[in-house]
């Protein structure tokens, strides 16, 4: 309960956030809190690449953005009203999604009855590697952990772009700023 309390209330904060630089910073927190409760629900593999993607490289990604763009939120023109009914929709929809899912841990859920027990059998004698969690992830859902892999090589290679693009930026200012300098000089 305490992990979901810091989570709402870091979304608080971002939403009321005008400073982009802050809102950025809160976003990683935003997301290490979710690795940290995915953790808890003993779901390593997902906290894993929460941490390395979303508070690790999209933040990087935000923070090369917020260099090309203004420091602070400029205030919206429009209402609130129509933002704030999709998102009580959306939320509705989402919650009843979730009517009918087994409780967490239940063990008559289908994924315990037929295929947990199905992996732990197979897995040593399929695979070959004791650790039933390492056969999954890296042979049964090995094109998902491949996709994963991808997104964190495409993330990494867009910062990449972005802090070669930020020193191409930084290098055509100082030129430009040289050459007035040099025509204020003249004058």
């Amino acid at each position: 309960m305490a992990l979901f309390t810091m989570l709402v209330v870091t979304a608080f904060a971002i939403v009321r956030m005008r400073r982009l630089f802050a809102t950025v910073m809160l976003a990683g927190v935003f997301s290490l809190l979710s690795a940290l409760l995915f953790v808890v629900m003993d779901a390593v593999d997902v906290a894993f690449t929460e941490a390395a993607v979303g508070a690790g490289i999209s933040t990087v990604l935000m923070l090369g953005t917020l260099a090309l763009t203004s420091r602070v939120e400029k205030r919206p023109t429009h209402s609130h009203f129509l933002p704030l009914l999709v998102v009580a929709m959306t939320g509705a929809v989402l919650i009843y999604g979730t009517m009918d899912m087994p409780n967490f841990g239940s063990p008559d859920a289908p994924p315990q009855v037929h295929v947990a027990p199905e992996y732990l059998e197979q897995s040593p004698h399929e695979i070959g590697v004791p650790n039933v969690v390492t056969a999954i992830l890296a042979s049964y859902r090995g094109f998902d952990t491949l996709g994963e892999t991808a997104v964190v090589f495409a993330a990494g290679i867009g910062v990449l772009f972005l802090i070669s693009g930020l020193r191409t930026r930084r290098e055509d200012d100082a030129a430009d700023d040289n050459e007035n300098g040099r025509e204020g000089g003249e004058a």
